[in-house]
């Protein structure tokens, strides 16, 4: 005799599941404080949770509006992407991952820059998307940042990058680690004149691209709670092997230890910006 038997019901074999007309994508639950928010009012907050200050991650347009004056962004190197050099191929070609990025953002590359405006001052400034192929550091990206300390250059207008990233590329091979090099000497170059260089730290802010221009800024500014490190945590602790405290590797924790200068939340990053800007006093 065994020593479970199956009963069936047969209410609940003959139940139909209830369709229902409300649509799928309109409710978000927060990571932190479990609480159920409107994606609309997740939009309007630039996805910042209004019960526990959670931030979530933004998209590249999205911090472009949230930092610079309305109607005076100028785009630079929009029609550049990457040629695929190594002809890379792992479980998929390099080509198709471009391909699916593309179509999944609508952007040639997971970085953004160009010139605009802080409360009236003008400024230089290159976003990453981590909805682009984890915001990886390839030859375009590192082309862009390049770009936006040049221009910061030409002009004597301060240098802002904004950091999400989960490091180099790796379909770049060797091409895309030559990126920390040449971004590191474009930012030499402002330094050398004098014009500032604000570095601001998102999460996550990881790899190649946190060890060259990233940590490189007159002033680091990092969002709460934000992952930022070379080497992920579990990576480091089977390479110690110890366990790391609580909170590593976090933006609190590197404020603590002298890594950042400053933890700013996003609704009042604009104002911050503007504040550093006026402080250099070079416009």
């Amino acid at each position: 005799m065994g020593w479970f038997n199956t009963v069936q019901n047969p209410k609940l074999k003959s139940a139909k599941k209830v369709s229902t007309s409300t649509p799928s994508g309109l409710w978000k639950k927060c990571t932190n404080c479990a609480e159920i928010i409107q994606n609309d009012k997740l939009v309007e907050l630039f996805q910042v949770c209004p019960y526990c200050d959670q931030h979530f991650r933004l998209g590249a347009e999205d911090r472009i509006n949230l930092i610079i004056d309305e109607d005076t962004f100028e785009y630079h190197l929009q029609d550049l992407t990457s040629s695929d050099p190594l002809e890379f191929s792992d479980k998929k070609p390099y080509k198709q991952r471009l391909k699916e990025a593309h179509a999944k953002t609508g952007l040639l590359d997971g970085t953004l820059c160009g010139t605009g405006k802080i409360h009236k001052k003008e400024v230089a400034l290159c976003v990453m998307n981590f909805q682009f192929m984890g915001g990886s550091m390839g030859v375009v990206t590192g082309e862009k940042i390049a770009h936006v300390m040049d221009i910061a250059l030409e002009k004597k207008i301060p240098a802002i990058v904004l950091c999400a990233s989960g490091g180099a590329r790796m379909q770049e091979g060797i091409l895309s680690l030559m990126q920390m090099a040449k971004t590191s000497a474009a930012r030499q170059k402002l330094k050398n004149a004098g014009i500032p260089f604000i570095s601001i730290l998102t999460d996550p802010t990881t790899g190649g691209v946190a060890a060259s221009y990233a940590m490189l800024g007159d002033v680091n500014i990092a969002e709460p709670k934000a992952l930022i490190g070379f080497a992920g945590p579990r990576v480091i602790e089977q390479s110690i092997r110890q366990t790391l405290p609580d909170g590593f590797q976090r933006s609190e924790f590197l404020l603590e230890h002298g890594f950042i200068d400053r933890i700013v939340h996003r609704h009042q990053l604009k104002d911050e910006l503007s504040f550093f800007i006026n402080m250099f006093k070079i416009q």
